[in-house]
């Protein structure tokens, strides 16, 4: 599978928008888009005009699938499952996205980035009631409770995620015991917890072509 590995600001730039890949660094005045308002490129500053409607379906659903740090491929099975599912394909799919572990791990603070939190699911550092489970795209349910494996209580990279959390906030469908360093499902994610910028309409558009 690609894997871009390249400067993540630049992908932030790209959108016009805060993606928050950086960590800590999204939060400072070292932030590349409060610096350079332009898009990447030998030519980012001389870019403009009307964008056609494909190509705004097109951001759209780049700006979600990099806010999750997903390929391709993953990120339409997502989109695929959603829409054969009940409701609506554009909200399923965003909830789908929320669920996934390393983006609980993330809201509720254990790690700075989406990017961190997938290596730490990686690399067994977290229990699922109980249970040990590695897979970043594992779909939490409600009543999960999360944990920090007991030998993993003293990682640095962790206890400093968890020192910031007041500073992103913390969803209400989560619930973090910031003591014991726990967390918990409390409900499905709903649309309105999904506080980014996001037209998921743009993005059900986009691949029913």
């Amino acid at each position: 599978m690609s894997r871009y590995r390249g400067s993540v600001c630049r992908l932030c730039r790209r959108e016009n928008l805060k993606l928050y890949l950086k960590g800590d660094r999204c939060y400072s005045d070292k932030c590349a888009i409060d610096r350079r308002t332009y898009p990447p490129g030998q030519h980012g500053q001389r870019r403009g005009g009307k964008i056609s409607d494909y190509g705004g379906q097109l951001r759209e659903k780049q700006k979600v699938k990099r806010m999750y740090g997903l390929g391709e491929k993953q990120f339409r099975l997502f989109f695929h499952r959603a829409d054969a599912g009940k409701g609506v394909t554009g909200e399923a799919l965003l909830v789908m996205l929320e669920r996934r572990l390393d983006n609980v791990v993330y809201r509720l603070g254990f790690a700075n980035s989406r990017a961190q939190a997938r290596q730490l699911v990686k690399h067994n550092h977290f229990l699922v009631n109980g249970k040990k489970v590695n897979i970043p795209s594992y779909q939490t349910r409600v009543g999960d409770v999360l944990e920090i494996h007991e030998k993993s209580k003293n990682v640095q990279a962790i206890t400093d995620a968890v020192d910031a959390v007041v500073r992103r906030g913390m969803p209400q469908w989560l619930e973090l015991d910031k003591d014991n360093l726990k967390g918990a499902v409390k409900a499905m994610p709903a649309r309105e917890d999904i506080t980014m910028p996001v037209q998921e309409s743009q993005i059900v558009e986009f691949y029913s072509k």
